[in-house]
């Protein structure tokens, strides 16, 4: 990237731009899900593992991935118990890529220099310092 070394102006854009990008996202597979439109959640799944791939977020891409094929996972299921537990399932996804959105979203805003927002505080970091007192 074609970056100034001290204000990172380029790849901040591009990482504050993802962090809204992701947030929208996350608003709509929140819809999606409790619609239970499986297909609109495979679309914003394979949507934001595109972007958290191309910024190298490891985490957010594959379980973005896993929410792209819940389509494919819920129609195996058919109905009943095993359906239940396939959307529990989809629904751990989701708590789960946004907590890995939040633990990455905090580090590249501090890495910016600015502190975490409001809601994406991290939770205590233990030291072996802290630990002693």
């Amino acid at each position: 990237m074609d970056d100034d070394e001290e204000e990172r102006d380029f790849s901040k854009g591009i990482v504050y731009g993802f962090f809204e990008q992701a947030e929208s996202t996350f608003e709509k597979m929140e819809k999606a899900f409790s619609k239970k439109d499986y297909g609109d959640l495979s679309q914003l799944g394979h949507f934001l593992k595109g972007s958290s791939a191309t910024l190298g977020l490891i985490k957010v891409r594959d379980s973005c991935e896993k929410l792209q094929h819940c389509k494919e996972e819920i129609l195996e299921k058919g109905e009943g118990a095993e359906r239940e537990k396939a959307d529990e399932d989809i629904q751990s996804i989701i708590k789960g890529v946004r907590e890995d959105y939040k633990e990455v979203a905090a580090l590249l805003r501090r890495f910016f220099g600015e502190e975490p927002a409001p809601n994406d505080e991290e939770p205590e970091a233990k030291s072996p310092k802290s630990e002693k007192k």
